[in-house]
This record gives structure tokens, sequence and C-alpha cells, in this order.
């Protein structure tokens, strides 16, 4: 299967009601277990893959580094690969774009692209945000790939308060976000399931959710309407600590 056919079929896999499950990997291995397993995609977390390198989350690990282990988890299978790629490692919309294209080349056919400042503070302004999905979408187009943009606000995971009072903000980027070019709206830490359904009923882009707190189980948030349900770090912490669970049970 083609680059490009892959991308189509990501997209395709984003269906409100029967979401595409992600249980977020971090090396070919993972992959390979995952395609021998059934999944239909693989999706690498951002967190995941710094830890398992040593490296704290929000693009400590070099750029390069993640490019590579990219390439080797794309190699390892023929599933669509969307890739945890924060902010794209730039502010500047034009380097965002260039380091995208080193990810589509590196054999992404999606992306996780988030509105937070990374190695800064607070999300960027929605004007700010857009151009720089204009630009990966551009990236995109260049490379003659159809780059599933998986277009990440972290409203929910920054807020203290009350999630309900920032669901019109939320609603409010991801119309401006599909504008220029996301395909798909990402609301990590949003877990409360009417506000979950509310957006999803709004939106003209697939919505993701991540699987944490009280969004245990995929037939719950499939009757929301939601596309996607991914995991984030959850799966690495759960290998982590069986890991050390079962050292501790050899030594005793």
């Amino acid at each position: 299967m083609s680059r490009a056919d892959q991308a189509a079929r990501l997209a395709a896999l984003h269906v409100p009601g029967d979401p595409l499950v992600l249980y977020n990997i971090w090396d070919a291995g993972g992959a390979r277990t995952l395609a021998e397993a059934g999944a239909r995609a693989v999706a690498t977390g951002s967190w995941s893959l710094a830890a398992a390198h040593g490296y704290a989350d929000g693009e400590a690990m070099p750029l390069d580094l993640t490019l590579a282990i990219v390439a080797r988890i794309a190699q390892a299978t023929d599933l669509p690969l969307t890739v945890d790629f924060e902010g794209g490692y730039a502010a500047d919309p034009q380097a965002v774009a260039a380091n995208v294209a080193r990810v589509i080349a590196a054999g992404a056919v999606g992306i996780n692209f988030e509105d937070q400042v990374v190695k800064g503070t607070g999300i960027y302004p929605v004007d700010e945000q857009s151009a720089r999905i204009r630009a990966v979408r551009q990236a995109a187009d260049a490379a003659g790939i159809p780059l599933f943009i998986n277009a990440r606000t972290d409203l929910f995971l920054k807020a203290d308060g009350d999630h309900a009072a920032l669901v019109p903000e939320a609603l409010a980027r991801r119309a401006a976000y599909a504008a220029a070019g996301a395909n798909g709206f990402f609301v990590p830490a949003l877990t409360d399931a009417a506000l979950i359904a509310g957006v999803c009923r709004e939106s003209e882009l697939p919505i993701n959710v991540m699987m944490m707190g009280p969004l245990a189980s995929v037939a719950e948030v499939a009757a929301l309407g939601v596309a996607r349900a991914s995991w984030g770090p959850g799966a690495y912490r759960v290998a982590q600590t069986d890991f050390a669970a079962r050292f501790r049970e050899i030594v005793g």
C-alpha cells in the first residue's frame, strides 16, 4: 500500500460511533505486536516515545532521534502510522512545515499537532495556530500525501476550573482549525460524557478523546459520537508497571 493510500485509509477509519482505537506505541516492536493483534492503524505517543529513550516529554528528545524511530516504526508494518508530533518542533509556520516534511518522509501519514506553546506558556492564539496548521497542510500537499492532521487543543488539559465554560472556545478553535486544513479535532482531558457528546454533535471534524479518568470503555465513547479513542501515555505506564512488578516477583 502506498503512503497516499495509507493516508486515505487512516482518514476513512475515523467514523463517529465506530471509533478508531489507537493504543499508543513507542517502538517498532509495539507496532508489530499491535498489527498481529488486529490493529487497523498505529500511533505513537510523544510522552511514551520520549520516556522510552530517557527523555522528558515536550520536544526534549532530539528531532533527529524522533524521526529515526518513526522511520523504524513505519517500516515495521503496512498499517497507517500517525505520529504525535507535539508542536512541530518549532514555532514559526515555515519551520514547522519543514519539520513536517521530514516526518512525512520518515513514513508518517498522520500527525497530532497541538496548540500549546511547547517549552513556553499558554496556548497559541487561534490565528497563529491556524497559520501553523495551514503550513502543515501545505507541506503535506507538496509531499503528495493527504496527511491526516489531528488538531489538538490543550484548553482542557491546562484548565483548573469548569470544562463546560471552555467548550465555546474549543468549538471556535475547531472551526478555525478545520478551515486551516485540519482533518480531526483532539480534546485530551475532556472526560465529561455530556460535554463530549455535545462537542461531537457540533463538530464537522471527527472527534478524538484520550481514554483517561472515567473514560474506560470504547463502547461508551462510541455512543457519544467519538471517532477516535487513544491512550496517550497510558499503554507505556501500564507496561512499565507490569515490567517492574514482574522483576520484584522474580527477586522476591
